[in-house]
């Protein structure tokens, strides 16, 4: 009897409890993941749009701007940001492209996470 009282004390395993605990964190996961993978898809298009746009050679203001809105036109994914959103400067000779948006994104109805990206050309 005594080697019996023993066994179940050594036994391991999960509980019902415990697996319901862990669907729900991985579920939760999951979610956020689908959620904000494509907004992460969006900044990078946008920041390998910049950089090609940037060592185009373009030198005006307008130029650049519209060269965006046309590789918009061919990237879908990017819709957070315009031509007119984009911060064109000139440091030491070469062309900075700066961009910085803000991306809600609806976890469950009242919950909302905030992402901030912000890039430039440089790489900054």
């Amino acid at each position: 009897m005594r080697g019996q009282l023993d066994a179940r004390r050594h036994q391991r395993g999960i509980t019902l409890f415990g697996l319901l605990l862990w669907a729900i964190v991985i579920g939760f996961v999951a979610l956020l993941g689908m959620r904000v993978l494509p907004t992460v898809n969006e900044y990078l298009t946008i920041q390998k749009a910049v950089n090609k746009i940037a060592t185009e050679g373009l030198s005006t203001v307008p130029e650049i701007r519209n060269s965006f809105e046309k590789t918009k036109e061919i990237e879908y994914s990017i819709q957070s940001i315009s031509g007119k959103d984009l911060e064109i400067t000139k440091e030491n000779d070469k062309v900075v492209i700066r961009f910085a948006y803000d991306k809600e994104v609806e976890i469950m109805s009242p919950v909302y996470l905030l992402i901030k990206y912000q890039g430039s050309s440089k790489g900054k």
